[in-house]
């Protein structure tokens, strides 16, 4: 094994915010000018292409997520999942829905869209796929490939409790300002890791003043494919 596992990020102290980059504006996050930006994609390079390292020796293997933008009225909010704290690897941490390529898929686009219907029942008549961002590469040696879709409201989740805790949405308004970016440092003897992370506590129908019971702490893989798609919103 040739890096250290972070097993509680949240403890791992925050080098910086990264307030001075400025947000995605608001006519850049509709589902118009999303379409648009993927239909002619700008010249850009993505900020972070992997996690630095691999824990094994393993050959890399292909792998997909689908990054599902529901457009609800109040803006579009990016679907995630909590994963199931009795999973053997990155238990309960916050993910986007999907998983290794399989033989019979074909693409990405298919990979992607199988396991997000396997993982939380997010049927495909509710999915427009607009794009891809570039691959990104795992400290587990899978080859991600992010695939963005616009999600047409009214549909039901049916979530595999195997695999998925939760299924929540958080404003991409949010993720899109670099002022919620946290840059954290982990040193371990031999070596540091650097990550982000964007944590986010839901305070809609709370009282003034009164602090949410739950906090969503995405980090890893989750939140540099956002820090991505930041750069290439803002490119």
């Amino acid at each position: 094994m040739s890096r250290v596992p972070i097993l509680d990020p949240k403890a791992v102290p925050v080098q910086g915010r990264d307030a001075h980059l400025p947000e995605v504006p608001a006519q850049a996050l509709t589902p118009e000018a999303l379409r648009a930006r993927f239909a002619a994609p700008p010249i850009w390079t993505p900020e972070l292409q992997g996690d630095g390292g691999r824990f094994s020796d393993r050959s890399p293997a292909d792998a997909a997520v689908l990054m599902p933008l529901v457009m609800r009225e109040q803006g579009l909010q990016v679907l995630l999942t909590r994963r199931s704290a009795q999973l053997r690897s990155h238990a309960g941490q916050i993910s986007f829905p999907g998983g290794r390529v399989e033989p019979d898929d074909g693409s990405a686009e298919a990979a992607a869209l199988r396991e997000t219907v396997e993982e939380i029942g997010l049927a495909s008549s509710h999915i427009e796929l607009i794009g891809r961002l570039p691959v990104y590469a795992t400290v587990t040696s899978f080859q991600v490939t992010p695939v963005v879709a616009l999600v047409r409201p009214g549909f039901e989740l049916r979530l595999d409790a195997v695999e998925v805790a939760e299924a929540f949405e958080v404003p991409l308004a949010f993720l899109m300002d670099p002022a919620h970016h946290q840059r954290h440092r982990f040193v371990f003897e031999g070596g540091e890791r650097h990550f982000l992370s964007m944590p986010w506590a839901p305070s809609a129908g709370l009282a003034q003043g009164q602090a949410s019971l739950q906090e969503y702490f995405i980090w890893g893989a989750t939140a540099a494919i956002l820090r991505n798609f930041y750069r290439f919103l803002s490119a």
